[in-house]
């Protein structure tokens, strides 16, 4: 498999065709809760950027797809929601055999975006 990506479109492209549907599903899901977002590639996976930071990554795999990151408190957060999936050094694994818990992904990606944002303008007043 290709390892140098340019775009999402690029890196999606080059996923088993199994996978490919499941994350452009992921992608417009990501998308549409986070519309300001800048669309880039990471780590050689799709990232989303606001105002310069990192917010969410995603990643397929042959057996599921990932989103990063999933800090101590995104995991706090949606604790119940995230029982029935796999939660290892910030990584969130979704079956690529079940279906896609579209509302789940989306209040994830808002929830990264509010969380960096908090974050952001703590550093801000921390430097005057």
């Amino acid at each position: 498999m290709k390892t140098h990506f340019t775009s999402v479109d690029d890196y999606i492209d080059a996923q088993p065709d199994h996978v490919r549907g499941v994350l452009n599903r992921v992608r417009s899901i990501i998308r549409r809760a986070l519309p300001r977002a800048e669309e880039l590639i990471s780590y050689q996976i799709p990232a989303y950027e606001l105002k310069g930071e990192r917010v969410l990554f995603f990643a397929g795999w042959k057996q599921h797809y990932s989103l990063y990151p999933a800090g101590e408190r995104l995991v706090a957060a949606f604790k119940g929601e995230l029982a029935p999936y796999k939660i290892s050094k910030g990584t969130i694994r979704f079956p690529l055999s079940e279906p896609i818990p579209t509302k789940l992904i989306e209040r994830i990606a808002k929830f990264r975006a509010k969380e960096t944002s908090a974050r952001r303008s703590k550093s801000k007043g921390a430097r005057k």
